[in-house]
């Protein structure tokens, strides 16, 4: 077992030792380069050598971190890192977590989305997103199975996300007014009909201890995380700058009208709106990037979903490879610079998706603090969650379309890509395999086919 990973704690039943904020470093940045398989993934790994190998903290206050980050629009396992490193070493603690825990997977969506596009059509290239292609399709079918069975447990829900879909699917509701119209049923739900709104989310009481830990159940909140009316306020001002002042730099130099400029307002918007994780909110990018700014198609949009799965860190970071692929296309450094115009709008979206989430910890996690009683989902967000079963459904049928119907309904339906997404949800769903996995094996089937028919 490597150092990073090396339990500290020799003798079970003592407290840790202090943990330095250079190995707390040293670990984040692991976690970084091997936090695969989703949320879940990435909570199991922090929870599995957080809590239980190096006793960093108790099972109660990571459950506690976990269910407010829940709550919280955003990555909930890159906000929990967040939380964690800001409750041991103070907000540069946090900072540190959090960015640590998004730039590995950034820098390799940069260079696997500039390899993309420059050999994307090369056969080895076409032929492994041949096969990634269905395979996508099947994940976020996965996707919407995994949370409505976790949600639609009574009739109401279910008309809930029926009526998402639909309003989605047949009407083209934009993605934010059909969060808020589930937000308002569940805030009435909740008060006239609350038993149909106590399923959803959250995680139980802990019940499990593995040890003392270096924060642990009754260890006193540090004065670095006790509220004080000044601190939140001045984490909100700064905040509130660091949103700002890049915001005016953007119109003032290239003007509102700008790729780069609507690029932030674009994805500050889309970072306040993933209730439900980053297939809740990917309907409302395809929405904005793909139907509404162009910066990239149908396919490609598809294809950067695929990386997205294959890399570390949270899978919302898909956005880099959106940032990525409109900054190059639309050559907004000019033509002589794709690749730095490229990176540039990917560094850039990732600044505006992932700012909102440490200004929410660093201003909430004071307030959580006060308290070490298990916070729970309310009725809103058990409705929103329902909302987006039906959201996801429609992204299943939309990836399908273009997959199985590449040129459209007037061309042929692709059988072997059918057979590919048939197989992958089969394999996902009905025999639980794991999301690499699947890619992998989807990928190396399409490399063999393209290279059968060519």
């Amino acid at each position: 077992m490597s150092e990073v990973l090396r339990p500290k704690v020799e003798h079970p039943d003592a407290p840790p030792e202090h943990v330095s904020f250079r190995e707390a470093c040293r670990f984040w940045f692991k976690l970084g380069l091997i936090s695969f398989g989703g949320p879940a993934g990435q909570i199991s790994i922090m929870h599995q050598e957080l809590v239980e190998t190096r006793r960093w903290i108790s099972e109660r206050r990571f459950l506690h971190a976990l269910n407010y980050c829940m709550l919280l629009p955003g990555p909930e396992a890159q906000q929990l890192a967040t939380y964690i490193g800001w409750l041991m070493h103070r907000s540069v603690g946090g900072i540190v977590a959090g960015a640590l825990f998004v730039l590995p997977s950034l820098f390799i969506l940069i260079a696997l989305s500039w390899i993309y596009l420059v050999s994307g059509e090369t056969t080895l290239v076409a032929g492994l997103f041949y096969g990634i292609k269905p395979a996508v399709t099947a994940i976020v079918l996965q996707a919407a199975h995994r949370i409505g069975s976790r949600t639609l447990k009574n009739s109401l829900l279910l008309m809930v996300a029926a009526a998402a879909f639909v309003a989605i699917f047949a009407l083209a509701v934009p993605f934010p007014a059909i969060i808020a119209a589930a937000a308002l049923i569940g805030f009435i739900g909740g008060r006239v009909a609350p038993d149909k709104f106590r399923t959803g989310g959250g995680h139980g009481p802990a019940n499990r201890s593995f040890g003392p830990a270096i924060i642990d159940d009754d260890t006193p909140t540090p004065e670095h995380a006790r509220f004080k009316w000044r601190r939140l306020l001045t984490v909100l001002a700064l905040g509130g700058l660091l949103w700002f002042v890049p915001m005016v730099l953007l119109k003032t130099v290239f003007g509102w009208e700008h790729t780069l400029t609507q690029m932030g307002w674009f994805f500050t918007k889309a970072a306040l709106l993933t209730f439900g994780g980053a297939y809740a909110v990917l309907p409302y990018v395809y929405q904005g990037a793909v139907g509404q700014y162009a910066w990239l198609t149908p396919a490609q949009m598809i294809d950067g979903l695929a990386l997205g799965e294959t890399t570390p860190g949270p899978l919302i970071m898909v956005v880099a490879f959106v940032g990525f692929v409109g900054g190059y296309l639309k050559a907004v450094v000019g033509p002589d610079s794709l690749f730095l115009g490229g990176a540039v709008a990917a560094g850039l979206v990732t600044w505006f998706t992932f700012l909102p989430s440490f200004i929410f910890i660093l201003a909430g996690g004071p307030l959580v603090e006060t308290t070490h009683n298990e916070l729970k989902l309310t009725a809103p967000l058990t409705a929103i969650t329902a909302a987006v079963v039906g959201v996801i459904l429609n992204l299943a049928l939309f990836f399908g379309y273009h997959v199985l119907w590449p040129a459209g309904f007037a061309g042929s339906f692709d059988w072997i890509s059918a057979a590919i997404a048939l197989g992958a949800a089969v394999a996902l769903i009905g025999f639980k395999r794991n999301v690499i996995h699947v890619i992998l094996g989807c990928a190396v089937l399409g490399l063999l086919l393209k290279t059968a028919i060519a």
